[in-house]
């Protein structure tokens, strides 16, 4: 169990706090619920406690497997399915893991789609959400500023891997 003002991720959301730990009754049960607030954009999200760890919700990475991970990012490999129904199903399996490499993978993919093809609305939407995935984590673990997380992501992103 969590506890209140201890840093954590939602798959689908990013990193945020647990504000407050409530009791509220709905039809006819109480429940504890972990109010999850996002510093970035002020997202408050109401997450049943007994239900978190089924949603995916962990404590954040530390800063030295930030560090890993975007030391990672220029040797990781990207598929690019041609069918874009299949494509986006596969991409949003990969935020749904709640692991940060696959988002990465996501982010990657669907940049480098996008300077060669571009992007749909929704597969820009989901690059969008995958940034803020990934950016939010590593802003709370490494406590630095939303611009030069996504500045090193960017770059690590368009990084060629030392072979």
């Amino acid at each position: 169990m969590f506890r209140v003002g201890e840093f954590v991720a939602h798959p689908m959301h990013g990193a945020g706090v647990i504000d407050a730990i409530v009791q509220e009754k709905v039809a006819g049960s109480t429940q504890d619920y972990y109010v999850f607030k996002m510093p970035m954009g002020g997202l408050l999200l109401k997450i049943p406690v007994v239900n978190s760890q089924a949603i995916g919700i962990r404590a954040i990475i530390t800063p030295e497997e930030a560090e890993a991970l975007i030391a990672a990012i220029p040797a990781l490999e990207v598929e690019n399915n041609a069918n874009w129904n299949k494509r986006y199903q596969e991409n949003l399996l990969r935020l749904k893991s709640g692991d940060l490499r696959e988002v990465a993978r996501v982010i990657k993919g669907l940049m480098r789609r996008d300077s060669r093809r571009g992007l749909s609305t929704g597969e820009r939407k989901m690059l969008q959400t995958a940034k803020r995935i990934l950016i939010s984590e590593i802003v709370l673990t490494q406590q630095a500023d939303y611009e030069t997380v996504e500045a090193r992501i960017d770059g690590a992103m368009n990084q060629v891997p030392a072979c």
